[in-house]
């Protein structure tokens, strides 16, 4: 194996396991059109650094900030029906209300309850503070239950 086999087999899995994850997270802010892209511009990122990105705590926290700001944002963007990124069916009224929610609240609450990123990868990768997220995810998810009228007990 050569010397430049060494850096390739990381990346490799890297990319295995950072596409997917990437995919549905860019999907909140860039909707299904513009995942792709920011993808593919995180994707190309990645392996330009591949060396450094191997040292990075948070990789996809990373390369999702990468997207994010070599991509291009379109309004609205289309979000999908839940089976198209793995999630069962939910209420019809959840994907509307989604994209009603601002866009720090409806990327925070898709990254945490959506895609099942910690607090801190959502810090990370939306470049805030943990406690930050913390109140984006409880001011949207309580946005939510207002727009479908969910009653909660207690």
């Amino acid at each position: 194996m050569g010397m430049g086999m060494k850096a390739v087999e990381p990346f490799e899995v890297l990319a295995r396991e950072a596409r997917p994850r990437l995919w549905r997270a860019f999907v909140a802010v860039r909707g299904t059109d513009g995942a792709d892209e920011a993808v593919a511009e995180a994707m190309a990122s990645a392996w330009e650094h591949r060396d450094r990105l191997a040292d990075t705590a948070n990789p996809i926290g990373y390369l999702y900030r990468v997207g994010l700001t070599r991509s291009v944002r379109r309004k609205p963007p289309r979000l999908p029906a839940p089976a198209e990124v793995g999630l069962p069916e939910v209420e019809p009224g959840l994907i509307p209300a989604m994209l009603a929610l601002p866009e720090t609240q409806r990327t925070a609450v898709w990254l945490v309850h959506g895609c099942g990123w910690t607090y801190g990868e959502t810090a990370e990768a939306m470049g805030i503070g943990r406690s930050t997220v913390g109140t984006h995810v409880s001011r949207g998810i309580v946005a939510l239950r207002r727009q479908l009228e969910v009653k909660t007990h207690g």
